[in-house]
């Protein structure tokens, strides 16, 4: 059963052409305009039950400096979930919940989230995303793609070293014209 297997999830939110983020990092480009009106929204409720299936976030250092500098106007986006933040640099542990680890990946998975974890998220950014897709680490991609084109910034999908079949799971286009892409990595085609 799906549910009872561990599993990593790259999530990724871009512009439609595929931007992660801009130059200056500014996220104000997330709070999207746009209404379309037979598009879902999601109730408190269904937000959280869905948050608290994933029990650990990977990151790489400079989405973590991001993410804590984004928590001083809105809050530490992944609670008190554990964080393993990628980084051989020495970074503040701004909350008890984050660790820090310097190593291979298919030695974190086997020895750290494997044997802890069942919903891993990998939140950022581009490069750690793009190892875990070309040492075929991850199970899926779960792109929230936002209506804007942006032009220029840090690339989703920029160096990734052969192709990779994928599988579409679901789709879900929201009220705010925002559309949510699952798609499972097939690890038996390259």
């Amino acid at each position: 059963m799906m549910s009872d297997a561990f599993k990593i999830t790259i999530h990724m939110v871009s512009s439609l052409d595929g931007i992660i983020a801009k130059k200056d990092n500014s996220v104000s480009w997330f709070d999207t305009q746009d209404v379309y009106e037979k598009g879902v929204v999601l109730t408190k409720e269904q937000i959280e039950t869905f948050v608290k299936s994933i029990d650990c976030y990977v990151m790489g250092s400079r989405t973590y400096e991001h993410a804590l500098e984004l928590s001083k106007s809105y809050g530490w986006a992944y609670g008190n979930v554990p964080t393993i933040v990628l980084s051989s640099r020495n970074l503040p542990a701004e909350r008890p919940n984050i660790e820090f680890y310097s190593g291979e990946l298919e030695h974190l998975i086997n020895e750290r989230l494997r044997p802890g974890f069942k919903n891993v998220w990998v939140v950022g950014g581009a490069e750690l995303a793009q190892d875990f897709i070309n040492l075929k680490l991850a199970d899926e991609i779960r792109m929230s793609v936002l209506p804007i084109i942006l032009g220029e910034g840090k690339p989703f999908f920029h160096d990734i070293k052969a192709e990779q079949a994928l599988h579409l799971k679901s789709s879900t286009a929201y009220k705010n014209g925002m559309v949510e892409l699952v798609y499972e990595i097939n690890k038996s085609q390259t």
